[in-house]
């Protein structure tokens, strides 16, 4: 069974930051690209960036980009989501999904195929 557990999230001020954290099991993790996806109250979902399988690219929203950093481990099965500089549109529940491999998913455009259940992070003044 493939689980996504997403953690790390919190309440932190304008300007601050947080590391959210995701453990993957139940797939081969180390073959699987992975993104961090977001959606704000009341807002649709919003993809925010993504890690290729070996964790040597990553690809970033404009309004993250310069602040996120997305990497991984692929001994520990797990992917991090570095989050500077915070502002109050960062304002989110965060999700952690695994990109899928088959027919028309590609690395630019990827289809998702499992989801965790989601960290909040709310940034407040």
């Amino acid at each position: 069974e493939v689980q996504l557990v997403e953690s790390g999230g919190g309440l932190v001020q304008i300007g601050g930051s947080l590391r959210l954290s995701c453990a993957a099991s139940g797939f081969t993790f180390s073959t699987s690209d992975m993104n961090w996806v977001r959606q704000a109250p009341g807002k649709g979902r919003e993809w925010v960036s993504r890690v290729r399988s070996t964790g040597g690219s990553t690809l970033y929203a404009d309004p993250v980009k310069g602040r996120f950093t997305n990497s991984r481990d692929n001994a520990e099965n797990m992917v991090y989501l570095q989050m500077n500089n915070l502002n109050p549109e960062d304002t989110a529940v965060y999700y952690c999904a695994k990109s899928f491999e088959g027919k028309g998913s590609n690395w630019y455009t990827p289809l998702m195929d499992y989801w965790g259940k989601g960290t909040l992070v709310t940034v407040s003044s």
